[in-house]
């Protein structure tokens, strides 16, 4: 890759984040490492493209296993730990250019909701 997906400052930031992979006590392939994978699922999200298409030979990893750790990741509730030390790590770089911000209100929930409004004339 031209430019690297993932440096190894962002990567020592999110690996201890990771949930530690179950034993294969009857053998079985050796799991794909977490780092690879996370390139992986960085390029998918970047780039767009379907999982299926993320080039193995380049990540070793294939979609079906970057689908399947985004899973269990978001299950184990990594995703907003590893925002919060990303933004950190990138500030600390002053890599976060805010100018590039966006505040969508449409994406915000109204948890207890607001005021009904009247009939929209």
């Amino acid at each position: 890759m031209a430019k690297e997906l993932l440096s190894e400052g962002l990567w020592r930031e999110v690996e201890p984040l990771l949930p530690a992979h179950p034993s294969h006590p009857l053998g079985g392939h050796p799991f794909v490492s977490d780092k690879d994978a996370l390139r992986g699922l960085i390029f998918i999200l970047r780039s767009g493209i379907p999982y299926q298409m993320l080039p193995q030979e380049t990540f070793h990893a294939s979609g079906s296993t970057c689908w399947r750790r985004m899973r269990d990741w978001a299950k184990a509730g990594v995703w907003p730990q590893a925002h919060q030390r990303l933004l950190a790590h990138l500030g600390r770089l002053k890599e976060v250019d805010l100018a590039r911000a966006v505040a969508d209100s449409a994406s915000v929930r109204a948890v207890f909701g607001g005021r009904t409004p009247g009939p929209i004339q």
